[in-house]
């Protein structure tokens, strides 16, 4: 699969990848090399698609995650099909993956928690400067693992005070760089980034090579986070879920944290209104037979 089908960012060509392996290594070997022949993929492997990709794929993964990974999956077996080699069309012996709209609240960390995790980063260490600059850029503006990972050093104008987002769907959004933001990330760029890194990346690896540090990495730097600071593992999307949370609970309206977190649909930033239990609870209506 290439970046240049159909425009696709070289992040999904990637998680495509990733999705085409389980099946891919029951046929021809664990890594994707080349697609799966019709000798080897057939119609009563539709049964066997089910058992294996639906529950050990989708079993071991969150929501969102098991949907795109059926999505992926899809997509490599009509390319299959209409590229001639498999003979059946496979792709609707995928199960969807299940998902109730509204079924669950969205989980951010705690003000205290949040606290914790920011003082558990040493800063006068190199790691501590990367890690408190990473976890500030994820919880003050609710960026994503992927957008933290992208920010490259030309994305930063200092005078003006904002910072461009590669977001997705490769959509550029600027938004206001807070002071205590760009004072941690400046202190990695000073006295934590390798010097003379030819990548144009804010964050980079450590050693040797020195590339752009991988979204994994990002989410990596949130968990070990919560393990030294003694609380429950969460990743980096909790702490975007953190800052429309705060931002809701210091006032801000929908359309606003909408904005903030650059969502293309207001229902996506109503699901945060339900968080606030609080707000909400003069609303729900009494059980039957007991007292309001």
């Amino acid at each position: 699969m290439r970046s240049s089908f159909r425009a696709a960012h070289p992040g999904t060509v990637l998680f495509r990848q990733s999705a085409a392996q389980p099946i891919a290594s029951r046929t021809r070997g664990p890594r994707v090399r080349s697609a799966p022949g019709p000798a080897r993929v057939r119609a009563e492997d539709s049964g066997r698609a089910d058992r294996l990709f639906n529950r050990r794929e989708c079993g071991r993964r969150g929501v969102a995650s098991a949907k795109a990974t059926v999505t992926g999956l899809r997509a490599l077996l009509r390319f299959l099909y209409l590229d001639g080699q498999i003979t059946v069309p496979l792709a609707g012996a995928v199960p969807s993956a299940a998902c109730w709209q509204l079924a669950a609240l969205p989980r951010a960390v705690s003000v205290a928690d949040l606290a914790r995790i920011m003082d558990s980063c040493d800063r006068r260490s190199v790691a501590g400067r990367r890690d408190i600059a990473i976890l500030l850029l994820l919880a003050r503006l609710g960026l994503r693992a992927g957008e933290v990972a992208a920010l490259e050093l030309g994305d930063i104008s200092w005078r003006q005070g904002e910072i461009t987002i590669c977001g997705k769907g490769s959509r550029h959004d600027s938004l206001p760089l807070p002071a205590d933001v760009g004072e941690a990330v400046a202190g990695w760029l000073r006295e934590g980034r390798p010097r003379g890194t030819a990548c144009p990346a804010v964050f980079v690896r450590p050693r040797p090579p020195r590339g752009r540090l991988a979204s994994t990495s990002v989410s990596y730097v949130v968990r070990r986070a919560c393990a030294r600071a003694g609380i429950a593992a969460a990743g980096a999307h909790r702490l975007r879920h953190a800052a429309a949370a705060g931002m809701l609970a210091a006032g801000g309206t929908l359309a606003e944290i909408g904005q903030v977190l650059r969502h293309t649909r207001p229902s996506t930033t109503a699901i945060h209104a339900r968080a606030d239990v609080l707000a909400l609870s003069p609303l729900a209506r009494p059980w039957p037979g007991s007292p309001r």
